[in-house]
């Protein structure tokens, strides 16, 4: 009798923890439920969106002068540090004076030696004019003296442009500036021969304030932004590309586009313009590579995302928007017009949607996120905002 409800005691312990062992490998075999992703969205909104279309250039000088030798003899002095800003009319290197002030001299005394010379012939004129009338002295001396003082009066004239000749050779000396701007490296050192076998270049003088830069759209695009602008003149904006964007702070340089050629290259089938802009801290130099971008209308209505929220895969352009259930959900888009800023959606997104921004290599179709809206500070006319490219009104 023992034995019997012993062995029912062991047989009803072996079925509860039977039981209990179920239990628990079911409770094992539910995961647990994630908790959404956090998510950054910016909502798509179809507005008048400024339309800016970047080319590639190049920077020029506005002006650009070669200083050269106008006269002949040794370098005595230069009067510049190397790289620095110089006035127009500033003293930038010396000639030797001496040969120079010589033959002002001559010429000088020349001139003075010949008006002494007419002097007399007007006395003379004076002289036999009242005896020539009283019949006393011989009408060809008068007649010959009265030439003698017409002559005279040439060879003055001609010594005075020998004299000027002799003085602007002479101020020549003195080579300056021709225009305000900064100036390059001296290509002739202090004691050398210069001006003898030709005008020999000393440095050259830049004008890099105001600033342009050329660049080059094909015919096709310029007759588009002539055809759709908003303004007569084209406001511009210049950049520098840069690989170290955190820790060098490059300015925008702003300005207007002022000049278009009036052919198409043939070569290339592109027409140059220039955008000027104003640069006078002088941070933009001559020769530098730069991005142009050209504000063409602001009163054309599209919707506009920016491109690093445009996903590629093999089945092409799409986003993930966020749900009515709060889950991402994936959107085959279509882009048209794109810049650095912003891409056109064509088709695909109505307007309103909420647009994943963040977090994009966790989301998939389905996955469910907590969405905080930033539109304000990562949208489309933020980004414009940010960048200095919402122009202003006329």
């Amino acid at each position: 009798m023992f034995f019997r409800r012993t062995m029912v005691l062991i047989i009803t312990g072996l079925f509860v923890l039977s039981g209990c062992s179920g239990d628990n490998k079911e409770q094992q075999k539910k995961p647990p439920v994630p908790p959404p992703i956090p998510v950054n969205v910016v909502t798509a909104v179809k507005e008048n969106v400024p339309i800016w279309i970047q080319y590639t250039g190049k920077t020029e000088a506005s002006q650009k002068v070669e200083v050269r030798a106008r006269v002949a003899g040794k370098l005595e002095e230069i009067l510049f540090h190397e790289g620095d800003h110089v006035k127009k009319g500033q003293k930038l290197f010396v000639i030797e004076k001496a040969a120079y002030e010589a033959v002002v001299a001559q010429a000088r005394a020349q001139k003075e030696s010949d008006e002494a010379s007419l002097k007399l012939a007007k006395a003379d004129v004076e002289r036999y004019r009242p005896l020539v009338a009283e019949g006393l002295a011989p009408r060809v001396t008068l007649e010959q003296n009265e030439a003698r003082v017409g002559e005279l009066d040439a060879v003055i004239k001609a010594d005075q442009a020998v004299l000027d000749e002799a003085l602007l050779n002479l101020s020549y000396t003195d080579v300056v500036s021709p225009i305000a701007g900064k100036i390059s490296r001296k290509n002739i050192d202090a004691g050398n021969i210069v001006g003898f076998s030709d005008k020999t270049l000393l440095t050259t003088v830049i004008a890099d304030d105001p600033m342009h830069a050329y660049f080059n759209p094909n015919e096709e695009q310029f007759q588009l932004v002539q055809q759709y602008k908003s303004k007569e003149k084209l406001d511009a904006r210049v950049t520098v590309p840069s690989r170290f964007k955190k820790l060098l702070d490059r300015r925008i340089f702003k300005g207007v586009v002022d000049f278009n050629d009036n052919r198409v290259d043939p070569m290339t089938g592109t027409i140059t313009m220039r955008a000027t802009v104003a640069n006078p801290e002088s941070k933009l130099f001559e020769g530098t590579f730069v991005y142009v971008d050209l504000f063409v209308t602001d009163k054309a209505e599209f919707l506009m995302l920016s491109p690093g929220l445009i996903q590629e895969d093999q089945r092409g352009s799409f986003v993930y928007i966020v749900d009515e259930n709060e889950k991402a959900k994936r959107v085959e888009v279509k882009r048209g017009f794109e810049t650095r800023y912003y891409a056109v959606i064509e088709t695909g997104l109505e307007g309103g949607e909420r647009v994943i921004a963040s977090g994009l290599a966790k989301i998939r179709p389905g996955t469910k996120v907590a969405a905080t809206d930033v539109t304000a500070t990562e949208g489309v006319m933020a980004v414009l905002q940010k960048n200095e490219m919402i122009p202003e009104e006329e």
